[in-house]
């Protein structure tokens, strides 16, 4: 039973990254047929549908403060009810810019899910447990790509209004999300680090390991007194400059691989190298399903060989793949290119698609995870808004070769981080972190 909610709980917080996925990738499907309805520039269209992106930094910044104030049960409620009313909002928008507002809006809840899910499922989790659970918001992630692709594949009937159903989906988890909140406990560290509450922190950790509970409260409260006196102590202080450098240099590659110029462009892309629209979808469609089947091996590995070897194993598929699709951009030879992009996506979900959301969460010392996985994650958006908004503009004057040029050249530097830099997390308990991993 125990084991149960454990499980119950992570996959109920889990599912935002599936709001997450959802309506990141539903713009694919739409963001040409939005440009050709209001006659957008080139400029305006890549702000447009990068607008998203820019809410989810501003999410991204106060979505750890918002979760330490309110508490992770009911930031994550919030967060929730938010994404319906941008997904309806966004469906019904007749002009570019009320568009843009509930995109924004979006983008906020997507920031702040990126902070406050990891940071729920970490703080509940067993170290043994913590890489898989934990991940289990990449996958949802992944699954709600997919299912947006697979949604926009079978809304493109060529009607006028099409794209509003493909927005306008996203309503339907949204609800179910925000209702299932309601059903989760408060995390055991935020009730002692915030509200000083012992006994109900007690009683969630029994409901997680009878076994383990005791100890790992002793723990909790042992690092609160330890910490206690240290807690005006900033984020950017000397005392936090190697995991703050780790998170930042993590979620820097994670978007200078260019995944999400991929997820938000992908029939755009594919259309690029030659491909009709119909068969670029549908191709969409495919890049879906292998990220989803690559996360899930992913996740079978985290916990088992650890963080840095799929990390390794990414960066060299990265490599590999973004140098092939320069490559054909290059010099006009198209024939492997759905090949290639499948290539790259499993690279990214094998390696950082299942990595990143674990590690922010746990290197940073309980009294500033919450800020820390906003930091995170910031930077992580902030690359994510630049690359998707500048993509159709580099894409379209230069074409796509000088771009995924970068995208390789910047993933030898990851590998490169890789090697020198990034510690092996696996297994070792949050309160434990700070002394036998960060230094």
């Amino acid at each position: 039973m125990q084991k149960n909610k454990l499980l119950l709980w992570s996959l109920t917080v889990a599912l935002s990254g599936f709001l997450f996925g959802l309506d990141v990738a539903v713009i694919s499907g739409a963001e040409q047929k939005i440009q050709e309805l209001w006659q957008l520039s080139n400029a305006l269209h890549g702000f447009a549908i990068a607008s998203a992106l820019y809410g989810t930094v501003v999410g991204a910044i106060f979505g750890g403060m918002i979760a330490d104030k309110l508490g992770r049960k009911r930031t994550l409620f919030w967060i929730g009810l938010f994404f319906l009313v941008s997904s309806l909002g966004s469906a019904l928008a007749q002009d570019v810019y009320v568009f843009i507002l509930f995109r924004i809006i979006g983008g906020f809840c997507i920031g702040a899910s990126s902070v406050a899910s990891p940071l729920y499922i970490s703080e509940i989790a067993p170290p043994k447990k913590r890489g898989l659970l934990v991940a289990l918001f990449q996958f949802n992630i992944v699954f709600g790509i997919l299912t947006a692709y697979v949604s926009n594949y079978f809304f493109q009937t060529g009607a006028e209004n099409d794209w509003r159903w493909m927005l306008g989906i996203v309503a339907i988890p949204s609800l179910l999300f925000t209702l299932l909140t309601l059903f989760i406990s408060e995390s055991p560290r935020w009730l002692i680090l915030h509200r000083n509450d012992t006994a109900k922190a007690k009683e969630v950790l029994n409901d997680i390991d009878s076994e383990t509970a005791e100890q790992t409260l002793q723990a909790i409260i042992q690092s609160k007194h330890t910490t206690g006196k240290q807690k005006s102590t900033p984020l950017f202080s000397k005392q936090y400059r190697w995991p703050v450098l780790l998170a930042f240099l993590l979620a820097f590659f994670n978007q200078a691989s260019g995944i999400n110029a991929i997820i938000y462009y992908a029939p755009r892309v594919f259309e690029m190298s030659g491909l009709g629209k119909s068969a670029a979808l549908l191709s969409s469609t495919g890049i879906g399903v292998v990220n989803l089947v690559f996360t899930m091996i992913g996740l079978s590995l985290i916990d088992r060989f650890g963080r840095k070897l799929l990390m390794y194993i990414g960066s060299i598929g990265y490599i590999i793949s973004l140098s092939l699709i320069a490559y054909a951009f290059f010099n006009n030879q198209f024939e492997g290119m759905t090949i290639f992009v499948f290539l790259f996506i499993a690279s990214h979900a094998v390696g950082q698609g299942a990595v990143i959301w674990v590690f922010i969460s746990e290197i940073f010392p309980n009294e500033v995870r919450a800020n820390g996985q906003s930091f995170g994650c910031f930077t992580h958006w902030i690359f994510a808004a630049i690359i998707a908004n500048i993509f159709p503009i580099i894409a379209g004057a230069f074409g796509g070769g000088p771009i995924f040029l970068f995208f390789s050249l910047m993933m030898v530097l990851q590998l490169l981080y890789v090697r020198l830099m990034m510690p092996e997390t696996k297994g070792v308990s949050l309160e434990d972190m700070e002394t036998r991993v960060i230094h």
